[in-house]
């Protein structure tokens, strides 16, 4: 048989690992939907992502409410709402307050509330947040969920989409499956954060900041969902690979945030607001709006250790 031949049917055996048919589940495997009576929700993609109408964030929120805003975050992992023309800082404090306290970042400037991380991005200041990542996932407590909304927005771009990582694991194969049960994984923010710093600066922060192992399958603090926990500029290394190995399994990890199926965008206006479970997604800010302006406020919501 002719050799070139014989090497493209060798290489028609190979799997395409982004190729076919997806498992695309919105809540966890027998689990049901929920009705909502104060809720208006319009789905984005069937499994991630929902438009919620209905409801005025700047107003005070009940239990009811509540109740109705953290079921849909669990169903849908990111909820967007548009023309809150009246929430302000107060009404952001309050709206992260029902999932629980606010977590700042370490790294992030401040607003003018405590907890309030300000972004604010034009020609001085370029946007660094266009990589697949999860908020704080270098802590030993990552954030349970973060609330954004947006001061000023570019005419075009700066869309933020998010990746369901419970969807990332569920598509993985079998035997990928079984070669990450039970593995944890180093996470740092030396390797992103730290290449703006000194060695002294990196070593004060070290004091407070340890590098953390989180386990690289993860069951949802809420859900119990076997969810996919790594990403790229905060997971260093898997624990008790080579090197070699261990860059290479997170490399393939690494690759299922980027599958469009397990994905939504969304398009910002001002008065929009975003709010996402950090541990059931991913998130990347699209740097596409140099040099025009985008201004963004961001809550992170305390959680707890993840197993």
């Amino acid at each position: 048989m002719d050799t070139a031949l014989t090497t493209l049917r060798t290489g028609l055996d190979k799997p395409l690992l982004h190729y076919g048919p997806r498992v695309l589940e919105r809540t966890a495997p027998g689990t049901g939907q929920t009705g909502y009576r104060l809720l208006e929700i319009s789905p984005m993609t069937p499994h991630i992502g929902a438009e919620i109408g209905g409801v005025d964030l700047s107003q005070p929120i009940g239990e009811e409410l509540a109740g109705e805003l953290r079921q849909a975050l669990l169903e849908w992992k990111v909820v967007f709402f548009r023309d809150q023309h009246t929430f302000d800082e107060e009404s952001h404090m309050a709206l992260a307050a029902v999932w629980g306290e606010p977590e700042p970042n370490p790294f992030f400037p401040k607003g003018d509330k405590a907890g309030v991380s300000r972004l604010a991005k034009d020609a001085t200041a370029i946007g660094t947040e266009n990589i697949w990542h999860s908020d704080h996932s270098f802590m030993a407590a990552p954030a349970m969920g973060s609330v954004l909304r947006a001061i000023e927005v570019p005419p075009a771009g700066g869309d933020t989409m998010w990746a369901d990582m419970g969807a990332a694991y569920d598509n993985l194969s079998d035997e990928l499956k079984q070669r990450i049960e039970g593995l944890t994984a180093v996470h740092d923010w030396v390797y992103s954060w730290g290449r703006r710093m000194s060695d002294d600066q990196i070593a004060a922060l070290r004091l407070s900041l340890p590098p953390v192992e989180h386990p690289v399958v993860v069951r949802h603090p809420r859900t119990g969902r076997r969810t996919l926990y790594v990403n790229e500029p905060f997971t260093a290394r898997i624990v008790g690979l080579p090197d070699e190995e261990s860059r290479e399994l997170l490399a393939e990890l690494g690759l299922q945030a980027r599958v469009p199926e397990f994905q939504v965008r969304f398009r910002w206006q001002p008065d929009s607001v975003a709010i996402w479970d950090n541990i059931a997604v991913q998130h990347y800010a699209i740097n596409d709006y140099y040099p025009q302006r985008r201004v963004m406020e961001r809550i992170a919501v305390a959680g707890v250790p993840l197993t």
